[in-house]
């Protein structure tokens, strides 16, 4: 394709974009209609129908991509009407050029076009989730190391916070650590929480942070008090993710936490 048509056609696109509050951007139906070169309305919702099932083979929700509206339009005599017309996010865009005429110059530009910022959107959603574990492993970490001190002043026991921590961890995933690491093949000289999921880090790190406030708020010694008031909040912490359909033991792991630190700086080190 021409380099100019490529420029016209991506200004054109560009200037037909919105964004909704939350900053997502977004296309109206009637606009792409005309720039994917579609000359009548009934023509392009079968398109439209086309992406809907498209989206819902895949299963994702369509009303997540595809938001009817009504328009109001004012006619060259001054007459206001309304017309329906659909909010359509990247990905709906995507999809609708994927069941187009790709003989038509502007389906194929679409189809290109859309993949490209479509997987940009994936890349960036994956790069701050990716963001958001290192932070909570990060925050579990120091939680641990609260609660290790705490420990230590209450029992004065260097292997007391290991153990208590393990009987947490068995009270959260039902079951041992170690188990925990054959189930999510985790090397044995591994920590377990660098291979746990976000949803995990963060509740493990409540579960800790309960745990510090009681032991000093009730002035708890020992281990075996304190064991027991980690267990509890433990088992708080799994029934609170089990009411909401999420079962610790059954959730895949994740990759080494620290293999991810180490990829993010070296692309941070590229892009410098």
């Amino acid at each position: 394709m021409n380099p100019k048509i490529i420029k016209s056609l991506t200004t054109d696109f560009e200037s037909k974009k919105y964004q909704t509050k939350d900053r997502l951007d977004f296309w109206y139906a009637r606009d792409l209609q005309e720039l994917l070169g579609y000359k009548e309305w009934r023509n392009f919702e079968k398109i439209i129908q086309k992406a809907k099932k498209s989206c819902k083979n895949t299963g994702i929700s369509t009303q997540d991509h595809f938001v009817d509206v009504n328009k109001s339009i004012i006619s060259g005599k001054g007459a206001t009407f309304e017309i329906n017309d659909t909010m359509l996010t990247r990905y709906a865009c995507y999809l609708i050029a994927q069941n187009g005429d790709p003989s038509k110059s502007q389906i194929a530009f679409a189809q290109a076009y859309f993949a490209i910022q479509t997987r940009k959107f994936e890349l960036l959603k994956e790069k701050i989730n990716q963001v958001e574990r290192i932070k909570a492993r990060e925050k579990l970490s120091k939680s641990e190391k609260q609660l290790s001190g705490i420990i230590y002043e209450r029992t004065n026991d260097d292997k007391a916070f290991g153990y208590i921590r393990s009987q947490g961890d068995k009270a959260l995933f039902g079951l041992s650590t170690a188990s925990m690491k054959i189930r999510w093949a985790i090397p044995k000289s591994k920590p377990l929480a660098d291979f746990a999921p976000t949803v995990v880090l963060k509740g493990k790190d409540f579960a800790n942070e309960i745990t510090v406030f009681n032991t000093q708020e009730k002035d708890l010694k020992g281990t075996r008090e304190i064991t027991q008031e980690h267990i509890e909040n433990n088992q708080i912490v799994r029934n609170a993710m089990k009411q909401r359909g999420i079962i610790p033991e059954k959730l895949d792991p994740e990759v080494d936490v620290k293999k991810v630190i180490t990829r993010l700086k070296s692309e941070q080190k590229k892009l410098k």
